[in-house]
């Protein structure tokens, strides 16, 4: 079998294959079968067409890299398992378990049926070892072997299961059910400030990822409910196909930014207008992310932390958000905002004019934004305070959250102003 090919499944279907050229960017092309079945394109920057093609090799690149992790979390995937930093290498090594319902596995390979549902037993003092180190230095036993996983983001994570709260590791080709995602070791409290954030937005009417705070020891972690796994009616875990909005609009994890030449905010909201069953009710949820990003100090909203989400029925919709930080209140970190407000990035500048602008760029009346600003900001400066409490019921008390809530409170109050 060729070296520099790669299938792709969903479930036990080939949809396709995965070719690396001479200069190392990777093409796609559809299983002919899968064309005239009933397959569906698994982006919407790559449409399905006659005779198996899909869209530009330069397309299909950015599809399948942008599942990979990024920055320090890839270099250190890279060191670990010694692995060639090149994207169709690490995908050859970490697409068996993939954000989204596809597989990626060597050519000559097929999904384990029989290891769809096999999961073993991680206890807390191996789960202390991988705290420890972040999962980086982690030996794995004999019996016991970390998932590899091809999940984008920048933070250390891993995938696990979670089964009447006891954490399980997939094995073979299993699905995980929940992101383990380890605390920061360059900048404290993130976890902390990513939890309560999560925590306001729900009670903002956001729909969000279910997060869940734990603590081993003095070791800080998150588990986060994966949306794109579901239960089957036989209660085994069945896989829903995603893609993020650099992957439904075809750029490069390179520019998840709109100042880096990434989609603007009206782009994304157009491709929710196109694509989505219910575009009203997902449109209004993307502006509140907005504004709720923009209020709440969250600098770090880009284009990949939007996604679309497909049901087995072949529907589409907003993913529920996550990686939801509340950024600014982390020194050294750029707090200019990922999507401009009316042509302005720095959030002190942003104000009545530049929200009426964003409203006409994405074609709906300025008094809807207006008045959706208005409410979230009432809402955030009245039941600040609250969640504050309720996360600190559960979690203690949490000096950190000190800085978010100032924050908070002065660009809530600039929000509507008319300069």
């Amino acid at each position: 079998m060729s070296d520099d090919l790669l299938t792709v499944w969903y479930g036990s279907r080939r949809v396709g294959d995965l070719q690396r050229g001479p200069t190392g960017t990777m093409d796609f092309q559809y299983e002919p079968g899968w064309v005239r079945g009933d397959g569906f394109a698994i982006s919407q920057s790559m449409p399905l067409e006659p005779g198996g093609s899909s869209a530009s090799a330069e397309r299909a690149h950015n599809f399948f890299a942008n599942l990979l992790p990024e920055g320090g979390a890839r270099d250190l995937i890279v060191r670990r398992y010694r692995l060639p930093n090149d994207d169709f290498e690490l995908l050859r090594a970490l697409g068996s378990e993939c954000a989204g319902a596809l597989l990626i596995l060597p050519a000559g390979q097929e999904p384990d049926s029989s290891s769809l549902q096999d999961y073993e037993r991680f206890d807390d003092a191996k789960l202390a070892d991988l705290l420890f180190d972040h999962g980086w230095n982690f030996e794995p036993s004999e019996n016991i072997r970390l998932p590899r996983l091809s999940l984008a983001g920048a933070q250390n994570k891993t995938t696990v299961a979670l089964f009447d709260g006891l954490i399980w590791l997939p094995k073979g080709t299993a699905p995980s059910t929940h992101i383990l995602k380890f605390d920061s070791l360059e900048y404290r409290n993130v976890l902390v400030y990513e939890c309560f954030a999560t925590m306001l937005a729900g009670s903002a009417g956001l729909p969000v990822v279910e997060f869940e705070l734990r603590t081993l020891g003095r070791d800080l972690f998150a588990l986060i409910k994966r949306y794109d796994r579901v239960r089957g009616d036989d209660g085994q875990i069945l896989r829903l196909h995603q893609e993020d909005f650099c992957q439904a609009l075809g750029y490069s994890s390179r520019k998840k930014y709109e100042s880096d030449g990434g989609p603007s905010f009206a782009r994304c909201y157009r491709l929710v207008r196109d694509v989505c069953d219910a575009p009203l009710d997902d449109l209004e949820r993307l502006l509140r992310w907005q504004i709720f990003n923009l209020l709440a100090g969250n600098s770090d909203g880009h284009a990949k932390n939007l996604s679309l989400l497909y049901g087995r029925d072949g529907s589409a919709c907003l993913a529920p958000f996550y990686d939801l930080v509340p950024t600014r209140a982390i020194a050294n970190l750029d707090p200019r905002i990922a999507f401009n407000v009316g042509g302005v990035r720095e959030p002190a500048n942003v104000g009545r004019r530049q929200w009426e602008s964003l409203a006409v760029e994405c074609d709906v009346r300025p008094r809807a934004v207006l008045l959706l600003v208005e409410e979230i900001s009432e809402h955030l400066i009245r039941h600040a305070t609250e969640v504050r409490q309720r996360f600190e019921d559960v979690h203690g008390s949490s000096p950190a959250l000190d800085r978010v809530v100032p924050v908070l409170n002065r660009q809530c109050r600039r929000a509507t102003r008319g300069d």
